[in-house]
């Protein structure tokens, strides 16, 4: 069905306007009596009503009028930022039709068709964001336009979805897809060997073996680059004192976490960003272990006796961090061993970590990383060093500056110098210590057709062929919300990836930016206006018409602090903060 227009709603006013005339009904207001069910006797006969109405336009004539196209340019959406502040990127986004829109920016940015493919920046209904008002039920109903719609969520159990039968593209191999989780990688593998089960992710380093000798099973390498690192605030003593990180830094044997908790494949790092992408690489590579100058510094410092202190971080297993109870285990008998500082575990539920720890909230040190969600430096450096990020505390004009003259340049090498500087700093500033860059692998069912692990985005389900209707992949834990707007935890992308859809995507193979629910976008010459031109004829899993509308109203709820809609889970929406330079109407940070 299509959706209703104002422009509709006005032709029946002006219609219905008409007649009143006709009838007389354009003085004064009078009392009329309360409606029935049926028509007055012959009322029709004795008034001029028929006449009227022949007389009056048709909505065919009126579509031929001015009237309708002031009335539909008057409809089509647009939004804009108050102001170009420093680093931002969007400015503003505009429907100039039904079918097109364009976004304007406070600079060049070559990065911006991989930005906008991102899972964060999906399109639903905006009737169903305003009915939802941006929260509540919209964290547990998404309604997108992808190959499959949710059925239902079972808290604790699964997500379930169906084939979408209208799709606009490939249909799903199986009518139905269900999504369960389990934070074991053993449990995982045997529900895989099990049978109850066509896929898994994130195989446990030490049941790679096993996988690779069983015939029944597939193993599938995950080429999605991606850091584990160790993390510091530096609103919080001791780490406010740059000595005390960088002795932190000197004092882990990051050699000896890869060789014993990862698998074949796997390198420490020397660059927070993996290698493989360009520039990645620039400047001084990571300090070497060094335990007696980190000894040093701590002395210099004025913690030669060492300190007490705390690891955060969430038991949940991800591509970069496989085994997470063994691992900070690990950290916290090196920190004791090497530089005299009690750890305490702290174990927390994911959902409140990740929020936690992005808004700088934790005294201690966490665990955390990062699976490249697009092949750029600014996925890697701007996401976590940008001058909105709050995850180290105060953010660092060292990195930033540099980084944010950087994403402007379109040619790799006259970024190099730029990302070369911002690498050194920081390597000089610590605000985290990377740890490795993982190899990863998952397992599937050999019976499983196209089974495959993208190197970004997500496995699309639709793809795979359990060989009869019903296919069940197993993740690590449970997502958070299915409103991925306001999410960063790759569990709740995962399902979101099979539901809604973004204009432009990656390429299952390749990772290349392809089109979506846009047949492409286009840049003036400076990079800094983006025209996209939709798909035509997709609808949504309601039976609405995808356009132009919704694009704006998705996008808008997210950017704009001010908006009614942007509620969302947590309410911080990082994507569109670090990925778009900050939110639009963003309130002043608490002193």
């Amino acid at each position: 069905m299509k959706k209703p227009t104002r422009f509709l709603l006005v032709v029946l006013l002006l219609t219905f306007g008409l007649l009143l005339v006709a009838c007389g009904g354009g003085g004064a207001a009078e009392p009329t009596a309360a409606p029935t069910d049926e028509p007055a006797a012959n009322e029709a006969e004795e008034a001029p009503t028929e006449e009227a109405m022949e007389e009056a336009p048709t909505e065919e004539a009126m579509e031929e009028t001015p009237t309708e196209e002031a009335m539909e340019e008057a409809e089509l959406m647009s939004v804009a930022a108050p102001e170009c502040g420093p680093g931002q990127i969007l400015s503003a986004i505009e429907a100039v039709d039904e079918l097109t829109v364009v976004f304007t920016l406070c600079q060049p940015d070559p990065a911006f068709e991989a930005r906008i493919a991102f899972s964060a920046f999906a399109i639903q209904p905006a009737e169903h964001l305003e009915a939802t008002g941006g929260g509540g039920e919209l964290l547990e109903r998404p309604i997108g336009t992808g190959p499959y719609m949710l059925r239902e969520w079972v808290r604790g159990d699964s997500v379930v979805m169906e084939r979408f039968d209208d799709y606009w593209g490939e249909p799903a191999i199986a009518q139905t897809a269900v999504l369960r989780w389990q934070s074991d990688g053993a449990a995982r593998l045997l529900e895989l060997q099990s049978g109850n089960v066509d896929m898994v992710a994130s195989v446990s380093p030490g049941d790679y073996e096993t996988v690779q000798g069983d015939a029944n099973l597939q193993f599938v390498l995950n080429p999605n680059p991606n850091i584990f690192y160790v993390g510091m605030t530096n609103t919080f003593e001791p780490f406010n004192d740059v000595r005390v990180r960088q002795a932190i830094a000197m004092g882990i044997d990051r050699q000896r976490i890869a060789d014993n908790f990862y698998p074949d494949g796997s390198e420490v790092a020397s660059h927070f960003t993996p290698c493989s992408i360009v520039n990645a690489c620039n400047g001084e590579a990571w300090y070497e272990f060094d335990p007696e100058a980190a000894r040093a510094l701590l002395e210099e410092a004025g913690y030669g006796d060492g300190f007490e202190t705390s690891i955060f971080y969430r038991d949940v297993p991800r591509g970069y961090l496989p085994e997470p109870n063994q691992i900070a285990v690990e950290i916290q008998t090196q920190l004791a061993e090497n530089l005299n500082i009690t750890a305490n575990i702290e174990v927390m539920e994911s959902g409140a970590f990740l929020q936690e720890s992005s808004a700088g909230n934790l005294n201690g040190i966490h665990l955390l990383g990062w699976l490249g969600d697009f092949p750029h430096m600014t996925n890697f450096l701007d996401f976590h060093f940008n001058r909105n990020n709050t995850q180290w505390g105060d953010a660092y004009p060292e990195i930033y500056e540099p980084l944010e003259e950087a994403a402007q340049l379109a040619d790799p090498d006259a970024a190099a110098p730029l990302y070369e500087q911002a690498n050194n700093a920081i390597r000089e500033l610590v605000p985290m210590v990377p740890i490795v860059h993982a190899g990863a692998a998952d397992a599937a069912l050999a019976s499983l057709g196209g089974a495959y692990t993208p190197p970004f985005g997500s496995t699309e389900f639709a793809a795979l062929d359990p060989g009869d209707d019903d296919l069940v992949y197993m993740q690590g834990a449970e997502p958070v919300s299915l409103y991925c707007g306001d999410e960063t935890d790759g569990e709740s992308f995962r399902a979101c990836d099979q539901i809604v859809e973004t204009l432009l995507t990656y390429a299952r193979d390749s990772g290349d930016i392809v089109p979506a629910l846009a047949t492409g976008c286009e840049a003036n010459e400076d990079l800094t206006v983006w025209t996209c031109a939709l798909r035509e004829g997709v609808l949504f899993h309601d039976g609405s018409t995808f356009d132009a509308n919704d694009v704006v109203t998705s996008l808008a709820t997210g950017i704009d602090a001010a908006n009614p809609l942007h509620v969302g889970n947590s309410g911080v929406f990082e994507y569109f903060s670090y990925l778009w330079g900050g939110l639009w109407n963003a309130p002043p940070a608490e002193e």
